[in-house]
C-alpha cells in the first residue's frame, strides 16, 4: 500500500514538473504561495432582504418568518441549559486539566528569564462531577453572604474553575461580572468599583501579583475566593477582606445546613453576565447580557457548527472573559463535548512555556475543534512557512505543488487523502492532528492565512459578532471557501445597512449595497452598565416592534448570496490634509502579509498628508536580513538601525503594490519595535486588537519625530 501511495505521488509530481514537455520554473526562497483565480463563491442564497430593499434587514433563509430565540424548547436560561446537558451526558468526560510535573527557569541570551514547564496527561471531571461542584460552590457563596441578583466578579485566567464558577452563578441568579485577566490595575479597579461587587473570584497567581495593589482601591469588596493550591497570608491585604480558597468555599457549601437552603432559579429576563470589554478606546464598558440574550446567541452559533457532539474535543485557551470563548465553551458543554484547558503559552510543543522535548497541550489533547483570533492564525501561518523556507529545493517545490493541487480540489469539492497523508500530516500535527473545524473571530482574517488554514489543516469558518450582540452576528459556512467574508446572519439575528455618506458608503452602491452594520435580534444586549439608559449610550435602541438593535460602527457590504463582508470601520477612517480618507485597518491588514512583519499599527494625523507606521518585525527574518547585509548588534540595536528600518519600509511598499493600495495609503515612515505587543504590555486587547490610544501615547515621541520632517 505504501508503494502504491508513493508511486501515485511520483506520477503526481511528474505531472506538475512537466507540462507540455516544459519544466516549470524553479521556486526560490522565500516561498510565496499565490492564487491565480479567487475561489468561486457558492450560488446558494444564504440570506436575503426581508423588506426587498437593499438596506435590509437581511435574515438567514432558515428564519425569514421569525428569528430563533432558543435551541431547545423550554430551555430558556443558562442554568436550564447546563442541567439539560448533565441529564443527557452524565458520566461523559466534561472538563480536563493537565498537572504540572516540573518547573524550570531558563535564562535567555538577553538576560530575560522564562519559566519552562513539563506537564502531565489530562485528568477529567465528568458532567455529573462538574454539576456537583457547581451546586456546592453556589451554596458556599450563598453562605458567605452572596445574594441573588447581586453582582459577583471574576478576574481569573481561563481554567476549569472559571466555567464552574460561571455555572454556579447562573444557577443561583448571581449576575457574573467578567474582567480580563490582563486588564491593567486601573481598569480592574474601575470595573470592580462600578459594579459594586462584594465577592471576587480570582486565581492565586493573580492574587499574589496584580490584585495586591488593586484591592486597596476597592473598599466595597468583602470576600476574595482564589483558585489554585497553597495558602495565602491575609496580612498582605486590607483587613476588611476575607480571603478564602475555592476548596474552602466548596467545603462550606457541602455542609447540610447550606446545601439544603432553597433558592429561586433565574428567569430569561434576569441579568446573567456583565462583560467588561478590553478597553481598546479608553475605560472598559460593562455590557449587560440577559439569560435570553446568550441563549439566543448560542442557538444561532450552534446551528452553523456541523456535527457538534460528544465525539468532539475543544481546547480552551482564549480568555473566558471574552464573549467568543465563553459562548464557545457553553455551546460545547450543551452538546456533550469535552473541554481541555490550555493557554497561549502552552498550546503547542513550540510554545514559550513548554520545556524543549516535552509535549504541548494540543499534542496531548488532540482537539477536534479550535477557536482562534486572526493574530494566532497568522502566527501559525508564518511559523509553518518559515519551516518550509528552510526545506530543500525539492521539498519546497513539492509543498507548493501539493498546496496548489489541494486548493484546486477544494474548489471542486473533492478530497485529497494522499496529499494530506504525505504532505500536510506533519503540519496538522502541530495542533494535535485531529482538528476537523476551526472558527476565527474577533478581527478580519487575511485571505492568505484563511486559505492556508483551509488547505493545511481543516475547513475554517469566520465569525462576526460583538460583546454587545452576545457574540452572535454572522458565521460563514465551513463549506464556503471564499475569503474576505464573514457569512450570512445567524438564525437569531438580522442585519441592516445604514448609509454613511461622509465615508462614501450607501445602500445604493454598485455592485453591492454597503453601509454601517446594525444588528438586531433577541441576542442584542440591553446596554452598558452604569448608563442612564439607551438614549445616553446612543448605540442601543428598540424599534416600534419591540426588537433591540445595536449600531456596530463597522461598515459592511452584502453580496448577492446574502453573505456579509466587512469593508471598513468608522473609527479607523482618518481624513488626511489633502482630503483623502484612509482606512487604517485596511492598510494594516495588507501590510501584515509581509513575512518580515509580525504586527503593525498605522497612524494618520489629519493635519498631515501622509501616514506612518509602528512595526513589530519578525525577529528571525529581520536577523537573517541583517546578517546578509553585514549588520551586527543585539535585537534592540537592530530595531533601531536606520538601514533596516528602510528595508522594512521597502517591504511595506512591495506588499502595498501587491494589494493595490493607493499612494497616500502607503506608510512613508516606520518605527521598529523590539518588544512584541501582547495583552500584558497593554498595547493590544486580549483578542489582540490594537489599542490605538495606548499605542499613540506609547509612541508619542516617535510620532513627533516622524512628522517633524519628511
Amino acid at each position: 500500500m505504501a508503494n502504491l501511495k508513493l508511486g501515485f505521488f511520483r506520477s503526481f509530481v511528474r505531472s506538475y514538473l512537466y507540462r507540455g514537455g516544459r519544466k516549470i520554473k524553479r521556486l526560490t526562497p522565500p516561498i510565496i504561495i499565490t492564487y491565480r483565480q479567487p475561489i468561486q463563491m457558492s450560488e446558494c442564497v444564504r440570506a436575503r432582504s426581508v423588506s426587498g430593499h437593499p438596506e435590509g434587514p437581511y435574515r438567514a433563509v432558515d428564519c425569514e418568518e421569525a428569528l430563533v430565540r432558543q435551541d431547545f424548547e423550554g430551555v430558556d436560561t443558562l442554568d436550564k441549559l447546563f442541567r439539560h446537558a448533565v441529564a443527557k451526558f452524565k458520566q461523559t468526560p466534561c472538563l480536563g486539566t493537565r498537572s504540572i510535573i516540573s518547573k524550570e527557569n531558563e535564562t535567555q541570551p538577553d538576560g530575560k528569564v522564562f519559566q519552562k514547564l513539563v506537564l502531565g496527561e489530562y485528568s477529567w471531571k465528568s458532567y455529573e462531577e462538574v454539576e456537583h461542584e457547581v451546586e456546592l460552590l453556589g451554596s458556599g457563596l450563598a453562605a458567605l453572604g452572596q445574594t441573588p441578583k447581586s453582582n459577583i466578579a471574576i478576574y481569573c485566567e481561563t481554567r476549569a474553575e472559571w466555567i464552574i464558577t460561571a455555572q454556579a452563578c447562573f444557577r443561583h441568579n448571581y449576575p457574573l461580572v467578567t474582567l480580563y485577566a490582563t486588564l491593567g490595575e486601573e481598569a480592574v479597579a474601575f470595573g470592580l468599583n462600578q459594579c459594586k461587587a462584594t465577592h471576587l473570584i480570582t486565581s492565586k497567581e493573580l492574587l499574589d501579583t496584580k490584585l495586591k495593589v488593586v484591592l486597596a482601591e476597592v473598599p466595597g469588596l468583602k470576600h476574595v475566593i482564589y483558585a489554585g493550591t497553597g495558602s495565602v497570608s491575609s496580612g498582605n491585604y486590607p483587613q476588611s477582606l476575607a480571603i478564602h480558597s475555592m476548596q474552602e468555599v466548596l467545603d462550606l457549601g457541602a455542609k447540610p445546613e447550606n446545601l439544603q437552603v432553597e433558592y429561586a432559579p433565574p428567569s430569561p429576563s434576569d441579568l446573567a453576565v456583565v462583560m467588561y470589554t478590553s478597553g481598546s478606546t479608553g475605560q472598559p464598558k460593562g455590557v449587560m447580557m440577559l439569560h435570553s440574550n446568550l441563549i439566543a446567541g448560542m442557538a444561532g452559533q450552534c446551528q452553523r457548527i456541523p456535527g457538534l457532539g460528544p465525539e468532539d474535543v475543544y481546547i480552551g485557551y482564549l480568555p473566558l472573559a471574552h464573549v467568543l470563548e465563553l459562548t464557545a465553551e457553553i455551546s460545547c458543554l450543551t452538546y456533550g463535548c469535552r473541554i481541555g484547558y490550555s493557554s497561549p503559552q502552552t498550546l503547542t510543543d513550540q510554545s514559550t512555556k513548554i520545556q524543549k522535548g516535552s509535549k504541548g497541550d494540543c499534542t496531548v489533547l488532540k482537539p477536534t475543534l479550535i477557536a482562534a483570533v486572526p493574530e494566532i492564525m497568522d502566527r501559525i501561518y508564518k511559523n509553518v512557512m518559515g519551516k518550509v523556507c528552510e526545506m530543500s529545493m525539492v521539498q519546497r517545490t513539492l509543498f507548493r505543488m501539493a498546496f496548489k493541487y489541494k486548493l484546486q480540489q477544494l474548489e471542486n469539492g473533492a478530497n485529497t487523502p494522499i496529499c494530506d497523508t504525505l504532505v500536510f500530516k506533519r503540519v496538522c500535527a502541530l495542533l494535535g492532528g485531529s482538528v476537523r473545524l476551526m472558527l476565527s473571530g474577533g478581527a478580519p482574517l487575511s485571505a492568505l492565512t484563511h486559505r492556508f488554514i483551509n488547505v493545511c489543516f481543516c475547513p475554517i469558518a469566520i465569525g462576526y459578532g460583538l460583546t454587545e450582540t452576545s457574540g452572535a452576528g454572522t458565521i460563514s459556512e465551513f463549506s464556503d471557501f471564499s475569503t474576505g467574508r464573514v457569512g450570512a446572519p445567524l438564525i437569531c439575528s438580522e442585519i441592516k445597512l445604514r448609509d454613511w455618506p461622509e465615508g462614501g458608503y450607501t445602500s445604493q452602491d454598485k455592485p453591492h449595497p454597503r453601509g454601517e452594520i446594525i444588528i438586531g435580534g433577541p441576542n442584542v444586549a440591553v446596554g452598558y452598565y452604569g448608563t442612564a439608559g439607551e438614549a445616553e449610550s446612543g448605540e442601543f435602541w428598540v424599534d416600534e416592534a419591540g426588537q433591540r438593535w445595536f449600531c456596530t460602527g463597522d461598515v459592511g457590504e452584502v453580496h448577492p448570496d446574502g453573505c456579509l463582508q466587512i469593508v471598513d470601520r468608522k473609527k479607523d477612517l482618518v481624513k488626511l490634509q489633502a482630503g483623502e480618507y484612509v482606512s487604517l485597518a485596511k492598510i494594516e491588514a495588507a501590510v501584515k502579509n509581509s513575512s518580515l512583519i509580525d504586527n503593525v499599527c498605522v497612524y494618520a494625523d489629519s493635519n498631515q498628508n501622509y501616514v506612518i507606521s509602528f512595526v513589530v518585525p519578525n525577529q528571525k527574518r529581520l536577523t537573517e536580513l541583517a546578517r546578509k547585509m553585514s549588520i551586527e548588534g543585539e535585537w534592540e540595536e537592530l530595531c533601531n538601525n536606520a538601514v533596516l528600518e528602510q528595508e522594512v519600509l521597502k517591504a511595506i511598499k512591495e506588499i502595498a503594490t501587491t494589494y493595490k493600495l493607493q499612494r497616500f495609503e502607503v506608510p512613508l515612515k516606520a518605527r521598529l519595535s523590539s518588544q512584541p505587543w501582547t495583552p500584558e504590555t497593554g498595547l493590544v486587547t486580549d483578542a489582540f486588537k490594537l489599542k490605538r490610544k495606548e499605542l499613540q501615547r506609547h509612541y508619542l515621541h516617535d510620532i513627533e519625530r516622524m512628522y517633524g520632517s519628511k
